[in-house]
């Protein structure tokens, strides 16, 4: 039997690719089949935690370009994380997957408290974990939540969910020449300001020694390909 490189991987999705084509919200077909990619790494034996953004329905960052407060403009976007979490935990179940919604803010009526040994004890039992609520705080995106939580569990890996397939030396999108880099290390992801997450996630990552691969979702089956080794990704380690 081939042993897995990893065990416990903590997956960041983006929110905006449940718009699928859609200009905002949630598209249903989209969601179905993140869905079922999510169980299919579960199926296969990983213990599976997930932290979901919020930028289909609302991105602190823009709405404080629009003269909201920043805070305030941030805590509506975790909120939004919760409605996106409560989506895939729904679309989960119906495929018959144990789930479980841990929010960072207190909200009993739809998801238990984000508590560290509750959230393991649940990943150990099989159990999908979805992150909401970012950390509870302004001013950190959902890349630093997520990298929080993958530290804080003692995740063997951050795998972080595009639309292309890892990093590349340009936006592959607008110059068609950018090369795929298939390894890079946390300092040069920074240095060179490669978007991999935002640069407090990338830190955080680096300074807990957790592993972060990028690769995209676009295809059906992509994030359990990505993690065998199956698909083009990039992995961002230590030096």
């Amino acid at each position: 039997m081939t042993t897995k490189p990893y065990q416990r991987v903590l997956m960041k999705l983006s929110g905006e690719m449940l718009m699928g084509d859609e200009p905002y919200g949630i598209n249903t077909p989209v969601l179905q089949r993140m869905a079922e990619d999510i169980l299919e790494v579960h199926a296969a034996g990983y213990q599976v935690g997930l932290v979901i953004g919020g930028g289909n329905i609302f991105r602190g960052v823009a709405g404080a370009a629009q003269g909201l407060d920043r805070a305030s403009s941030d805590y509506m976007g975790m909120l939004a994380t919760v409605i996106n979490g409560l989506a895939i935990q729904n679309a989960l179940e119906k495929l018959n997957v144990q789930t479980r919604l841990l929010s960072a803010i207190k909200m009993d009526a739809v998801a238990e408290p984000y508590v560290r040994r509750r959230a393991i004890r649940h990943m150990e039992k099989g159990r999908i974990v979805i992150f909401v609520a970012g950390t509870g705080n302004p001013f950190f995106t959902t890349d630093t939540a997520a990298a929080l939580r993958a530290v804080e569990l003692s995740c063997d890996l951050m795998l972080k969910a595009t639309k292309v397939a890892g990093i590349y030396t340009a936006d592959p999108a607008k110059f068609p020449d950018a090369e795929h880099i298939p390894e890079i290390t946390y300092n040069e992801a920074i240095v060179k300001d490669l978007q991999v997450m935002d640069g407090t996630a990338v830190t955080l990552c680096r300074d807990n020694s957790l592993k972060i691969m990028v690769a995209s979702m676009r295809e059906k089956g992509g994030l359990l390909a990505a993690l065998e080794g199956r698909s083009q990704s990039t992995l961002v380690t230590k030096d």
